[in-house]
């Protein structure tokens, strides 16, 4: 970055004319900057491949963190991080890890580490460049995520004493993120189906498509072109005229949405999806 770091207002105005259309040369003399920096900032901005509504939506903190870590050069004051990110992204991939735990316990090691919404900036940053994806655009009503969170809860029976273990089901609408959560006895046809017929009420209304993960209870014979539906599934399918998508195997960004609620969901006790 240079030696003198532009406004960021500044930067939003810059890239908001230049998805308008306006040359390099006539934003250049509107905010009275040079046009090897306003150059420079297009790069970095076309490079991130926002939008440029994404872009204004970021804070002011946000944006110098993608701007600071799409440049090649790393801070000595970040650079440990860095080199911590892979393990922490290995460690995120077991069940019940979040990002929050894996903070507080780096916390321990290094007391001056950064606040935790700047790790999961810095990580999310960090990510992007070591494993880059196409932004998924969700039309509100097109479809409903479903999935179970794989850790499951436990309750004690009042009468018996008895300690009971209950599945987590998840329901998320894509466009808008509003959540359903519900615990059943298992991950049976029947509870599964149960779920998603309560979730559709809760809701008020049907998705064009649910998309589900390939578990036994959706998903007869599993296959990467053509899965095979159990008739049951099949059925609720028709009779609320939608259609049921399983997501491909070993394929977790399908499902994207549902698998970030399910984490949130186990780490706070609170059906709220924050997306990350």
């Amino acid at each position: 970055m240079a030696n003198t770091h532009l406004d960021m207002r500044k930067i939003k105005q810059l890239y908001r004319f230049y998805t308008q259309g306006v040359s390099k040369r006539k934003i250049s003399k509107r905010l009275g900057i040079s046009r090897n920096t306003v150059r420079k900032y297009l790069d970095l901005l076309i490079k991130s491949k926002l939008t440029s509504e994404e872009v204004d939506a970021l804070t002011f903190e946000e944006l110098r963190i993608l701007l600071d870590i799409d440049h090649t050069h790393v801070t000595t004051r970040h650079s440990y991080l860095f080199d911590l990110f892979p393990i922490v992204n290995k460690e995120l991939k077991k069940v019940g890890v979040t990002r929050y735990l894996v903070w507080e316990s780096y916390l321990q090691k290094y007391p001056d580490l950064v606040s935790y919404s700047r790790f999961c900036h810095l990580y999310k940053a960090w990510s992007r460049n070591q494993s880059p994806v196409m932004r998924f655009n969700h039309k509100a009503g097109d479809k409903m995520f479903v999935d179970f969170t794989g850790k499951k809860l436990s309750i004690i029976d009042p009468g018996t004493g008895e300690v009971k273990e209950l599945e987590v089901f998840v329901a998320v609408l894509g466009a808008s993120g509003y959540t359903y959560v519900e615990a059943c006895p298992s991950q049976k046809r029947e509870d599964f189906i149960g779920c998603m017929v309560n979730a559709l009420n809760f809701y008020g209304g049907v998705p064009k498509a649910i998309v589900t993960d390939n578990l036994k209870s959706a998903v007869t014979k599993s296959s990467k072109y053509e899965p095979i539906l159990n008739e049951s599934l099949l059925a609720m399918a028709t009779h609320y005229n939608t259609t049921v998508l399983p997501t491909r195997a070993y394929r977790p960004r399908d499902k994207a949405i549902s698998r970030e609620c399910c984490k949130n969901c186990l780490h706070t006790g609170i059906c709220s999806f924050r997306g990350y």
